[in-house]
């Protein structure tokens, strides 16, 4: 009985560092995962480091942005931050 009152606040502590931290972070990385996998040509996206563009081309692990004046520029999946594509 003394293993279990021992054992108790640590399994807490596990439960609610695994609520807080760690699931909300596996449902963000799927979220991402999922937005990179249905980009398609035509999207207007915003990349990470802010540049925004239109995608041109997909490829398995390289997208090609339009920019201005349609200038075309390669980026890898995992630098496209969102789809702003207006609904």
């Amino acid at each position: 009985m003394e293993l279990f009152g021992t054992l108790l606040p640590l399994i807490l502590m596990f439960a609610i560092f695994y609520f807080l931290l760690i699931r909300p972070q596996q449902k963000k990385q799927k979220a991402i995962r999922e937005m990179h996998s249905a980009l398609q040509r035509g999207d207007k996206i915003i990349t990470i480091g802010g540049l925004h563009g239109t995608v041109d081309a997909v490829d398995e692990d390289t997208i090609v942005l339009l920019v201005n004046d349609n200038r075309k520029l390669t980026f890898d999946r995992a630098a496209i931050r969102e789809v702003v594509n207006p609904d």
